[in-house]
C-alpha cells in the first residue's frame, strides 16, 4: 500500500517470495500512448485534440491500440526481471477533469468542459483500454484527478496547498459526473487529487472516497494518491501534523495506495504504528489491499499464460503500421477549421509558387506533442513545415522568435526576409509545453510573446499575400484581431497532434485521403476577452463554460467548420417523457455541398423555467458520422433522463415542465456559427422526481 511510486521509496511494490507473488509496478502513464516507458511507443494526439474529435470510436481505438502497446511492453519487461517506473499495466490514464478555466495548464489532458462529452469519451477509452475478455483485463484504467481539480496549477497559488471551495451543486453537476461515468465503465482505480474540497484533503475525504465512490456509484477499485498527496495533507495542508494520523486519515477515508513523492519513507509506511496505536484496524488495513491483488488477478498475473490472451502481445505491437495509420487518422480528425473565408481552403492545386512558413511551431519537434507523451522514433515524426514542404518543396523559412514558443526574443527582419515575396504564408503559432503544462498555469489567454505581432508583420510584409493561421495549442487562444482580419483566410486549430502532425497538415490543408475535409470541434468555449473570466481560484460555475457564461465567446462549445455544408431536416420527437425516461428524436442530415466529410452531429436542451438552478444549455447526444456529397443519413437521437436532472438542496431532481431540444451540427443561438441550420422543438417532462442517489 505504500509503494505505488517511483524513487528511492516509491516502488516497486515488494514481492512476496512465501507466497510466489512478484514484485508489480503500479504508475504507469496512458494517456495517449504507453509514456515514460523504456523504448518508444506510437504518440498518439493530446486528449484535448481526441476530445475535438467528438468521436467515441477514435477515442476508443486509441485506447485499445495504447493498451496494446503497454500490454506488450509490460510483458516483456516483466520476463526480463525489469520492475522500474512506467513498466507496469496500470494505466494512471485517462484526465477527466472539467476543464472549466482557459488558463489551466493541464488543459490539454482533458477532455474539455462539458461533464456529457467527458463522460461519454471516458467509458470509450476504459473499455478500449481494459479490453473485452471476460475474465482478464489487457492493461486497467484509472481515472484522475478526484476530485474539483482544475486549476491553479502555480497562479495565484500552488496546487498543493489549495482549497476548492465548491457548492454542491457545481460538485455534483460540473465535477463529478465524468467520474461516475468512469466508474460505470468498470476503471479499476480513481486517483484523489492535491487540492482540498472544503477544508478537507481529496486524498482524505470520506464523503468523496468512501460515500459518493463506493457507496453511492458502487465502485470496487482501489484509490491512489496523486504523487506527494499523501505528505501534502500533513506538510502542505497541514491537516494532520505526523505521519500516523495522516496514514489513518488517509486510509480510514478511503485512499487505498500512495503514491510517494520521492520520499525515502513514504508515509504509508506509518501504517502498522497506526494499527498499534488504536488508529486503524486491521480489518480496515485487509479491505483496503483487497483491491489491489484483485486489479493484478484480473491482469492475469498468478495464471498460466496461456489462459490469459493479452499474455501474448510483446513489445513488437509497439509503433506498428496500423498504430501509425490510426496516429494520422485521429490527427486528422482533431483539427478544427476556425475561419476559411470564400472557401479559402482547401488549397486549389498550382494556385500559389511561392510561398513561406514561418512561426515558433513550424519546426518546431520537441513541443508539437505536449505534455505526457509517448517517446518516439524521431524517423516518425514531421513537423508542420516538413507537411507543407511536401505541398510546396521550397516553402521559406528563417527562426522569427530565437527562444522559441515564448517568443520573447523576436526578429521582424527574419519576417520580412522571409515573406516579402510570397504569395501564401503560413503562420504557425502556439503554446507546447513551454508555455501551459502541469504546474505551468498562463497568466492570460494571449498569444505568447510577440507571437501576436509575428503574423501582423508577416501580413504587412508579405503585400497582398493571404495569411493562414495554424495553432498548436491546447487553452483558447486571443485570435479575434486575426479571425476579423481580411487578410487571415483561414485559422486552423491542430491542438498538439503528435507524431502525424505534419502529415496531417499536409493533407487537412489539400482535402487529401478519407479523413481530409475537417469536423473537429472545439470541446471548450473560447472567451473573447480576460474580463469574460473569473479568478482562476474561484470555483463557482458562473460564467464559466458554454453551460453557463452569458456573454459572447469568441468560438463557442462545439463549433468547427467543414469544406462542405450540411442540411438538418425531417425532425421527429417524442413529445412527452416520465421523469428519469430517454428522449428520443429522428431527423435527417444531408451533406448539400460538393466534397464527401465527417459531420459532428449535437442535440442540446434547455430549461423553460429559468429559475431552476441549472445550466443555460446542456449538450445532451452526439455522434461523428461520415456523409459523401449529396448523400442523405437518418439519425436517431438517444437523449438519457439523468442528462435533464439537476442538483437542488443536496437532491437530484428532474422537474416536470416543459423542456427545449435543438439539434444541428452546433449549439443554437451562437453569434459565431457554422453554415447549417438548427432543429427546434419542445417536450414536456409530465412527472417529478427527486431522490438523493441518480
Amino acid at each position: 500500500m505504500a509503494r505505488g511510486g517511483t524513487g528511492p521509496g516509491g516502488g516497486p511494490a515488494p514481492a512476496i517470495t512465501r507466497l510466489g507473488i512478484g514484485p508489480y509496478v503500479w504508475n504507469t502513464e496512458c494517456l495517449r500512448g504507453d509514456v515514460s516507458a523504456p523504448g518508444t511507443a506510437t504518440a498518439f494526439p493530446q486528449a484535448i485534440g481526441l476530445a475535438a474529435t467528438f468521436s467515441r470510436d477514435v477515442v476508443g481505438r486509441v485506447a485499445a491500440a495504447t493498451g496494446q502497446e503497454v500490454r506488450g511492453k509490460h510483458n516483456d519487461f516483466v520476463k526480463q526481471g525489469l520492475f522500474v517506473s512506467h513498466t507496469g499495466a496500470s494505466c494512471f490514464s485517462p484526465v477527466i477533469n472539467i476543464a472549466r478555466d482557459s488558463r489551466w495548464g493541464r488543459i490539454q489532458e482533458t477532455y474539455g468542459e462539458d461533464p456529457y462529452l467527458t463522460g461519454q469519451l471516458v467509458q470509450s477509452f476504459v473499455s478500449g483500454l481494459q479490453g473485452n475478455d471476460s475474465r482478464f483485463i489487457q492493461a486497467s484504467a484509472g481515472c484522475k484527478h478526484f476530485d474539483v481539480h482544475a486549476g491553479p496549477e502555480n497562479i495565484p497559488v500552488s496546487r498543493f496547498s489549495f482549497d476548492a471551495q465548491v457548492s454542491d451543486e457545481d460538485w455534483h453537476m460540473t465535477f463529478l459526473p465524468s467520474f461516475k461515468s468512469c466508474v460505470k465503465a468498470g476503471t479499476y482505480s480513481l486517483m484523489c487529487s492535491y487540492n482540498r474540497i472544503n477544508g478537507i484533503p481529496a486524498c482524505a475525504n470520506k464523503q468523496l472516497l468512501t460515500d459518493i465512490a463506493r457507496k453511492d456509484w458502487g465502485f470496487k477499485g482501489y484509490v491512489i494518491s496523486d504523487e506527494g498527496a499523501i505528505e501534502n495533507i500533513w506538510t502542505q495542508h497541514h491537516y494532520t501534523n505526523n505521519s500516523v494520523d495522516t496514514v489513518a486519515a488517509a486510509v480510514s477515508a478511503g485512499c487505498n495506495m500512495d503514491l510517494p513523492g520521492g520520499e525515502i519513507t513514504p508515509v504509508y509506511l506509518s501504517l502498522v504504528d497506526a494499527v498499534n496505536q488504536g488508529k486503524l484496524t486491521e480489518e480496515i488495513v485487509r479491505e483496503s489491499v483487497k483491491p489491489l491483488f484483485y486489479t493484478r488477478m484480473r491482469l492475469g498475473e498468478f495464471d498460466p499464460t496461456d489462459k490469459n490472451p493479452f499474455a501474448k502481445l510483446d513489445s513488437s505491437v509497439a509503433e506498428s503500421p496500423e498504430h501509425q495509420a490510426l496516429a494520422l487518422e485521429a490527427a486528422m480528425k482533431s483539427f478544427v477549421l476556425l475561419k476559411n473565408r470564400n472557401n479559402f481552403l482547401p488549397l486549389k492545386p498550382g494556385a500559389f509558387k511561392n510561398v513561406a512558413v514561418i512561426g515558433p511551431m513550424a519546426d518546431n519537434v520537441g513541443q508539437i506533442f505536449g505534455d505526457y507523451s509517448p517517446t518516439i522514433l524521431p524517423s516518425y515524426v514531421k513537423t508542420p513545415l516538413q507537411g507543407i514542404r511536401e505541398i510546396f518543396p521550397d516553402g521559406q523559412n528563417l527562426p522569427v522568435c530565437l527562444d522559441g514558443n515564448r517568443c520573447q526574443s523576436y526578429n521582424a527582419t527574419a519576417v520580412a526576409a522571409s515573406v516579402y515575396k510570397a504569395d501564401l504564408v503560413f503562420v504557425v503559432l502556439g503554446t507546447g509545453t513551454d508555455i501551459e503544462s502541469e504546474g505551468k498555469d498562463r497568466p492570460d489567454v494571449e498569444l505568447p510573446g510577440h507571437q501576436a505581432a509575428l503574423w501582423i508583420d508577416a501580413a504587412f510584409y508579405s503585400g497582398n499575400a493571404p495569411v493562414v493561421l495554424i495553432l498548436l495549442n491546447a487553452g483558447p487562444l486571443n485570435v479575434s484581431l486575426a479571425e476579423r482580419a481580411d487578410r487571415v483566410p483561414a485559422i486552423l486549430e491542430c491542438y498538439f497532434p503528435a507524431q502525424a502532425t505534419g502529415e496531417a497538415l499536409r493533407n487537412i490543408l489539400t482535402n487529401s485521403g478519407d479523413f481530409g475535409s475537417p469536423a473537429g470541434r472545439v470541446p471548450l468555449t473560447w472567451p473573447y476577452y480576460r474580463y469574460q473570466m473569473p479568478p482562476m481560484v474561484n470555483y463557482s460555475m458562473a460564467e464559466r463554460t458554454y453551460r453557463y457564461m452569458t456573454t459572447p465567446p469568441l468560438y463557442p462549445f462545439g463549433y468547427g467548420l467543414s469544406y462542405t455544408t450540411f442540411n438538418y431536416s425531417v425532425f421527429y420527437y417524442v413529445t412527452a417523457i416520465k421523469a428519469n425516461e430517454s428522449l428520443n428524436a429522428w431527423f435527417s442530415v444531408t451533406n448539400t455541398g460538393a466534397v464527401d466529410s465527417d459531420e459532428v452531429v449535437q442535440c442540446y436542451i434547455s430549461w423553460s423555467d429559468r429559475t431552476l438552478p441549472v445550466p443555460n444549455l446542456q449538450l445532451g447526444y452526439f455522434d461523428r458520422i461520415h456523409i459523401k456529397a449529396g448523400q442523405t443519413v437518418q439519425v436517431e437521437a438517444t437523449i438519457p433522463g439523468e442528462v435533464m436532472a439537476f442538483r437542488d438542496q443536496g437532491q437530484w431532481v428532474i422537474k416536470a415542465g416543459l423542456m427545449y431540444l435543438y439539434c444541428g451540427g452546433q449549439q443554437p443561438f451562437q453569434k459565431k456559427s457554422a453554415p447549417s441550420n438548427m432543429l427546434y422543438g419542445q417536450f414536456e417532462i409530465i412527472s417529478t422526481l427527486r431522490t438523493s442517489i441518480l
